[in-house]
């Protein structure tokens, strides 16, 4: 069952001037900031309740987020919604739900894509929040 908008990743090309802008239009500071260099990413990354916005600059033009700037520019990259069970939520889609094997991110959240057939073409994921079980 999904339980939340775990977190909305936003792809940028300049993370620095993304941080200041998202700053001034949140009216809060960047809480947190990552490096994901399996993924090829820098992030940075906002606390909005109990949701993340997640600001994500490519370090490889052949990542996943560098390929999706490159033919789509700047803005919504990816929605992740949080489940309980990442196994149990596959399970019931069955198969050719899923886009790629179970990857850990940030946090040690685990994660998985949807197929985006499954997902009438938008790109998201379900995320399991290792430390909220």
């Amino acid at each position: 069952m999904i339980r939340s908008i775990h977190h909305v990743n936003i792809v940028v090309r300049d993370l620095e001037a993304a941080i200041g802008c998202y700053e001034r239009v949140l009216g809060l500071a960047v809480t947190r900031r990552d490096e994901l260099p399996e993924r090829g990413a820098r992030l940075a990354r906002f606390r909005l309740g109990g949701s993340w916005l997640v600001l994500v600059q490519p370090t490889r033009a052949d990542s996943v987020p560098g390929r999706f700037l490159a033919a789509h520019g700047e803005g919504l990259f990816l929605l992740s919604l949080g489940v309980a069970s990442l196994e149990a939520e596959f399970d019931r889609l069955g198969p050719g739900a899923a886009d790629g094997e179970v990857r850990s991110g940030a946090d040690g959240w685990l994660v998985r894509d949807l197929a985006r057939g499954s997902t009438c073409g938008a790109l998201l994921q379900f995320c399991e929040d290792a430390q909220a079980g």
